[in-house]
């Protein structure tokens, strides 16, 4: 029998590819993998390869995208990473605090995604 063993890739659907690429490459310092298929950016992420694609959809059909999704990014700092975000005008939804992995906060992409970050435990 077939099973499944974990997610093993995460693509969010951008409106606009560069525009996203570059986001997630300043912000979070994302480095983009040597390799992307065509209409993405794939970035170095580990364990789990994430991406920026254009989209299959219409985006603009959803009024809220990614709405009940939750797309958690682990970050080494995230008080100081918040803060750096925050200087540069990107939307905190939710500011630092204490969360079931370590201190966490959430931000808001260029779409409207809402990501997030926590650092680990302890």
């Amino acid at each position: 029998m077939a099973s499944v063993t974990g997610i093993d890739f995460v693509a969010l659907q951008v409106r606009d590819l560069a525009v996203s690429a570059t986001f997630y490459r300043e912000q979070l310092k994302l480095e983009p993998a040597p390799d992307s298929p065509p209409n993405a950016v794939v970035f170095q992420t580990k364990p789990i390869p994430f991406a920026v694609r254009v989209p299959a959809i219409d985006l603009d059909a959803s009024p809220r995208l990614g709405w009940g999704v939750a797309l958690w990014f682990q970050c080494e700092n995230a008080d100081s990473l918040c803060a750096a975000m925050q200087a540069q005008g990107v939307p905190i939804v939710q500011p630092p605090s204490d969360g079931p992995f370590g201190r966490m906060f959430a931000f808001a992409d260029p779409d409207g995604y809402v990501i997030t970050m926590h650092g680990s435990r302890g």
